[in-house]
């Protein structure tokens, strides 16, 4: 059995939210109020994050001084190594902006990464607005990037989701582990979801390493607690 690795990018390869910081910089502080009617379900994160882009005001040279100032997970490049080493795919795939993980990714030499991400689209010399390719149209979070939609299953490949948040809660469901940190941790532990906690890629590591080393097919619950222990 082979894995294919789905793994998120605010908050889990980014340490912070790079969306949020860059709204915080370059947007309008209403963007905030937008940010409210998301957290209370008046509006899906698609729209909330068209309506915010559209209030950034800044030069692409602006947003590559600003993203020269985001810190990645120090192990992530190591973690990355280690897939490669075993021939396990790896895709990022998130609800924010590609352009600013295309710029991160490429400045720790990762730039060959597949990326699957709501792209930001320049409209002048300082405006911006948001695209949605890989929207969904019954996704039930509304999201710009539908998750659930890249997790089809392929043939005997297993898929593991590495992620922190609630872009992350849908996919959860449908994937065969969930290596989770945060909210996406307790959300996987009240519904019984398949899990380990995974606080950074140091941890990832060690979790996949013992993956593919015992040549685990589907995680059963006894062997979850046998590979978290070893971290723990």
């Amino acid at each position: 059995m082979t894995w294919n690795i789905l793994c998120d990018f605010d908050g889990t390869i980014a340490v912070e939210d790079v969306t949020d910081s860059l709204l915080t910089r370059f947007a309008d502080p209403c963007w905030q109020e937008i940010e409210a009617d998301w957290k209370a379900g008046r509006i899906g994160s698609r729209e909330c994050m068209t309506r915010q882009v559209a209030l950034m005001r800044a030069t692409p040279e602006e947003l590559d001084r600003h993203l020269d100032g985001i810190e990645l997970d120090r192990h992530f490049a190591g973690f990355v190594g280690l897939c490669r080493a075993h021939d396990v795919p790896i895709t990022v795939v998130s609800d924010g902006l590609d352009y600013a993980i295309r710029a991160l990714l490429t400045r720790e030499g990762l730039d060959d990464l597949p990326i699957v991400a709501n792209h930001l689209e320049r409209i002048g010399a300082d405006r911006y607005r948001l695209r949605s390719p890989h929207a969904g149209s019954a996704c039930l979070s509304a999201s710009g990037t539908c998750k659930c939609a890249v997790t089809e299953p392929t043939g005997d490949t297993e898929t593991l989701l590495i992620g922190d948040g609630a872009s992350d809660f849908c996919a959860a469901g449908f994937v065969d582990l969930v290596f989770a940190k945060q909210s996406l941790l307790e959300h996987c532990r009240k519904r019984g979801i398949a899990h380990v906690p995974c606080s950074n890629f140091a941890d990832a590591q060690t979790l996949l390493a013992a993956l593919v080393e015992e040549r685990v097919e589907r995680p059963t619950r006894s062997r979850l607690h046998v590979v978290e222990d070893r971290i723990l």
